[in-house]
């Protein structure tokens, strides 16, 4: 079992290493704007960049992700970063036996996006709004049409910096409408065999107009839902790549 998981391993920290630091900052100021510092549950928080940093600013953290190789890097990062985080395994679309609740969920980095379709994304909204108290706020993100339908199209990003550590992402559109697809390659050099192996995955991520998210979160019970962009800077329009969701259970 071990080697058949390495290569999942190996991916997840060739990816957590890659991914812009940048923005982890970004998206923990906006959670610190919009709640206090107070327990949150991090939904697909995956490496746990996010957690870490909420949890050195006071927050308690339990971080969800179904990868067992990226809790393991946010064991790490907590580890390195000398704050404790509590790691949770389990599919966003059906934690039901975890009996929690939380005054904040959060899940940002296209998590959502990643659900393979609508009836998921429903199930993994409707997931969040159960694990919240009454009155929980829950902030989240997802990329929109124009990103997948305008930025996407015929992108190509390559990453040689490093000549033993070769990275290759190409996207392409999925089949469903609003959909793309994302092969992402890592090539390593190895010394003994004076070659590169490659390492691959593919993701695909599936968006929606900002009306079917609306409607989403009004008929799972959502209430006082406000969409923005550029994390909260700006107001949400059909240009924007990435909107940024807050809204709330009500009150019992």
């Amino acid at each position: 079992m071990a080697e058949e998981e390495q290569p999942y391993q190996t991916f997840a920290s060739l990816y957590d290493e890659l991914f812009d630091g940048e923005l982890y900052l970004d998206w923990a100021d906006f959670v610190k704007a919009n709640i206090p510092a107070g327990k949150v549950l991090d939904l697909g928080g995956g490496a746990g960049r996010l957690a870490v940093l909420l949890a050195k600013e006071g927050y308690r953290v339990d971080l969800l992700d179904i990868s067992a190789p990226m809790l393991s890097l946010a064991q790490e990062h907590a580890q390195e970063a000398d704050v404790d985080l509590r790691l949770l395994q389990a599919d966003i679309r059906d934690f039901s036996d975890w009996e929690e609740r939380y005054p904040t969920i959060v899940s940002f980095a296209d998590t959502l996006n990643y659900l393979p379709g609508p009836v998921d994304f429903e199930a993994g909204i409707r997931q969040a709004y159960e694990h919240l108290e009454a009155g929980g706020t829950f902030l989240f993100d997802v990329i929109t049409p124009k990103m997948v339908n305008v930025d996407y199209d015929n992108f190509c990003y390559n990453n040689d910096e490093d000549p033993e550590k070769i990275f290759m992402w190409t996207s392409f559109y999925g089949e469903e409408e609003n959909s793309v697809d994302h092969d992402l390659k890592f090539f390593l050099y190895d010394e003994k065999l004076d070659a590169f192996k490659m390492v691959r995955e593919v993701h695909h991520e599936q968006t929606y107009p900002m009306a079917e998210y609306l409607a989403v979160l009004e008929r799972v019970g959502f209430k006082n839902i406000q969409v923005s962009a550029d994390f909260g800077r700006k107001q949400a329009d059909e240009e924007d790549t990435r909107w940024f969701f807050s809204c709330q259970k009500g009150e019992k």
